[in-house]
């Protein structure tokens, strides 16, 4: 166990927030379709940890409604989550939550943001602590990971992706929220670690950057790390991974390529904010509730 570093885990649950993603994120829809993926996948993940020297803060809105009030109550006793309820998290009230939670023992802080439907390797916490302390800021990725939409399991890697961390002096501390994921490495010195994949992203109806990436995989050698979060996925045939490798993956290639073209020109005309409202303006639209497959 670490005792130079207060490992803090967070996740934004139905934390609210300006314009259009403050009403996606208070339909009863959203709420009970991310509650049913936080119970499969995300849950069960960060119980499974083969390090337990963290503490996992989820921040809920104060307006949720009573049935999920109730229901988080029940989840969080004697679990490994500890539920904050708050309209609004600034920098500041970030911090002295942290502290309260923590008790701010060690020198250092280490954030990692964990999104409400996705999940963790089982060493995930193991591997991101065995990082040494540095003397600098620096965001932490785990570059492997794993994307799973349906029956299918896709090996991906993103040098930038949402299971971020950031290891820092606590005296200073941004944390992992000081930016989007993918722009940290913009303030701060940037690790990267590779190895097996320590991360799963569910592809589902209510989630608004993610699609399929990488390649076609088959599921035997990642069931030890992600064990029931990978039930129900199965194992390609030849024939499939043929077409996912001559076929599917470049043309998912050349759709990212195009995607990225235009999300460099969106932030040049709209800047961060109007890319969150498109996002939020894309979630809230009509979308048929599936039951999450166990």
């Amino acid at each position: 166990m670490r005792t130079d570093v207060d490992h803090v885990i967070l996740t934004r649950f139905n934390l609210p927030s300006e314009g259009a993603e403050s009403t996606v994120r208070a339909k009863e829809g959203w709420l009970r379709t991310r509650v049913e993926l936080f119970e499969r996948y995300c849950l069960p993940s960060v119980e499974n940890q083969t390090v337990r020297s963290f503490n996992w803060v989820i921040y809920f809105d104060p307006q949720s409604p009573e049935w999920l009030k109730a229901r988080i109550d029940k989840l969080s006793r004697g679990s490994v989550f500890t539920p904050i309820y708050r309209a609004r998290v600034s920098q500041a009230e970030l911090v002295t939550d942290l502290r309260a939670v923590t008790g701010a023992k060690a020198p250092r802080l280490l954030t990692t943001n964990l999104d409400n439907d996705d999940g963790l390797a089982s060493d995930f916490v193991a591997r991101l602590q065995q990082v040494p302390v540095g003397e600098q800021r620096a965001a932490i990725y785990l570059v492997h990971g794993l994307i799973r939409s349906g029956t299918g399991l896709y090996l991906r890697t993103d040098r930038a992706n949402a299971f971020c961390s950031v290891q820092e002096d606590w005296h200073s501390a941004q944390t992992c929220w000081a930016d989007w994921h993918n722009l940290l490495g913009r303030t701060m010195n940037v690790i990267e670690i590779g190895g097996d994949p320590a991360w799963l992203q569910v592809i589902h109806g209510t989630n608004v950057s993610n699609r399929i990436r990488g390649r076609l995989t088959t599921v035997e050698a990642f069931e030890p790390l992600f064990g029931a979060l990978l039930d129900g996925a199965v194992n390609p045939g030849r024939a499939a991974l043929a077409r996912d490798l001559l076929v599917a993956r470049p043309g998912r290639y050349a759709r990212d390529l195009g995607r990225e073209a235009l999300k460099r020109a969106a932030m040049s005309v709209l800047g961060k904010e109007g890319i969150d409202r498109l996002k939020a303006e894309w979630a809230s639209r009509p979308v048929q509730r599936n039951q999450v497959s166990r």
